[in-house]
């Protein structure tokens, strides 16, 4: 079926996200509305005839394309049809290439039409003037399983407006993995980064260099940023104030300097969000930070090296041992969406009992509300249906995302210019301008001080920060 393109008049958006930045975004040269994209999917579910006319009407969610494709054939077969027969309502699921998400939302916004329900990856405090509150349903969540979770609420409450812009459903943990095999000849474990810094030589000589994006990437930029907090740096502090040019994010971009020039290659400088699970899979990694969709292929497909796949946390540092979720999944309802009133009742059942979404998605989502799912650690002990899993591999994940796991803009909340930091890719930049040696790291430092610092400014002016 061939794509359907419809041109959108941008001059009817109001300037809370700039013209510029709308484009930017869409990344299309002049925004467009697509329908039926390459590599997009859609799922129809429900029951269309509205006998009670309670939800009555079509709820159109977009969302990514699962990692865990199990995942998304028991959301859009199982969970969806389900919900969709209960409610009578007809429910259309679109799934796109997560790399598609925030183009997508940019034309849905300069359009002013689109999905009732748009699930981002990362927290999109940039749209909060885009979106309706959603207080009272994370409320009324929390009155039947209780309170939601850190990471959840700074990845979509904002303190300065009191408004929950965006519903968290889900966060994923984001451990490392490695080859026990290899590292086993080096005699080192990841546990730290000097630990990773010390075996890298010997490793990328073997041919499994370490894989560390430094690319324009939702993974690079989770890892990067999660390498900075090991190192004791950060992107804002608590108040929102721009605290990236320091001792630590120094030090950090020192160390992945050498750690490029000694153990890495330079594909990381063009990786997408799948490279490393791809380069992981195929044999040639030594050691990559990702969510489990790596360990859950190698246990599909039964390479030959799944049983000498590990998980650890966030390797420690000099400075506090904190990581990022990998993505964070959050929803949001616009203000243009036509069928708000179901959209806010799935968001209401979904926050409610999560436990089928944590065991169909394979341990990959975790709640954002811990009590929709009970036993978390029996859970990861039980071994479950996949193909060839590894008993004892999951586990670890529990302490990961209690202890290891925190957000974007930590240790402020995702706010607004988090978010445009996040979507420029400011970090990622910064590091491979050092690892390349296109700048030193007090170079590049003060260069992402000065992108960074009109961004905040910008955002408190508007009263967002």
């Amino acid at each position: 079926m061939k794509d359907r393109r419809e041109r959108v008049d941008i001059t009817k958006v109001d300037d809370e996200l700039t013209r510029r930045e709308l484009l930017r975004r869409a990344a299309l040269g002049t925004i467009v509305l697509v329908y039926g994209s390459a590599g997009a999917k859609t799922a129809v579910a429900g029951v269309p005839k509205f006998r009670h006319r309670e939800l009555a009407g079509t709820l159109r969610i977009i969302q990514w394309s699962h990692f865990v494709p199990a995942y998304d054939k028991w959301f859009d077969n199982v969970y969806v049809k389900r919900w969709g027969q209960a409610n009578d309502t007809e429910v259309r699921v679109d799934h796109v290439n997560l790399a598609e998400l925030p183009s997508r939302a940019a034309a849905e916004v300069a359009s002013q039409s689109g999905h009732d329900l748009f699930q981002f990856l990362s927290p999109p405090a940039a749209y909060e003037d885009r979106v309706i509150a959603l207080n009272d349903i994370v409320q009324q969540v929390e009155r039947k399983v209780g309170k939601i979770g850190r990471v959840g609420r700074k990845s979509t409450y904002n303190p300065r407006t009191k408004k929950y812009f965006g519903f968290a459903d889900n966060y994923v943990p984001d451990p490392v993995h490695y080859r026990a095999d290899l590292w086993g000849e080096v005699g080192l474990r990841p546990t730290t980064w000097d630990n990773i810094s010390r075996a890298a030589p010997r490793l990328k000589a073997m041919g499994n260099p370490i894989g560390i994006g430094m690319s324009n990437e939702l993974d690079s930029n989770m890892a990067l940023i999660a390498l900075l907090q090991c190192f004791g740096a950060y992107i804002q502090n608590a108040d929102a104030r721009v605290t990236i040019k320091s001792k630590g994010t120094r030090d950090a971009l020192n160390f992945m300097r050498d750690l490029y020039r000694r153990g890495m290659t330079s594909e990381v400088f063009a990786w997408t969000a799948s490279s490393n699970n791809d380069a992981f899979l195929a044999g040639r990694l030594s050691l990559a930070m990702n969510a489990i969709s790596i360990a859950r292929s190698a246990e599909q497909r039964n390479l030959r090296f799944n049983r000498d796949i590990r998980l650890l946390p966030i390797p420690d540092g000099p400075g506090p041992r904190m990581g990022l979720e990998h993505v964070m999944g959050v929803y949001v309802i616009w203000k243009f969406a036509q069928n708000k009133r179901a959209a806010r009742k799935f968001l209401l059942d979904i926050g409610t009992k999560y436990t089928g979404h944590f065991l169909n998605s394979y341990f990959y989502n975790f709640p954002a509300f811990p009590g929709s799912v009970k036993n978390i650690p029996v859970r990861l002990r039980r071994n479950t249906s996949y193909p060839n899993e590894v008993p004892g591999r999951y586990p670890i994940l529990d302490r990961i995302s209690k202890n290891w796991t925190t957000n974007v803009g930590h240790p402020g909340y995702s706010n607004a210019a988090i978010d445009e930091v996040f979507n420029k890719f400011i970090v990622p930049q910064m590091f491979a301008r050092v690892a390349r040696g296109d700048m030193t790291a007090d170079e590049a430092m003060r260069a992402a001080h000065r992108e960074m610092t009109p961004i905040f400014n910008k955002w408190r002016a508007r009263k967002k920060i």
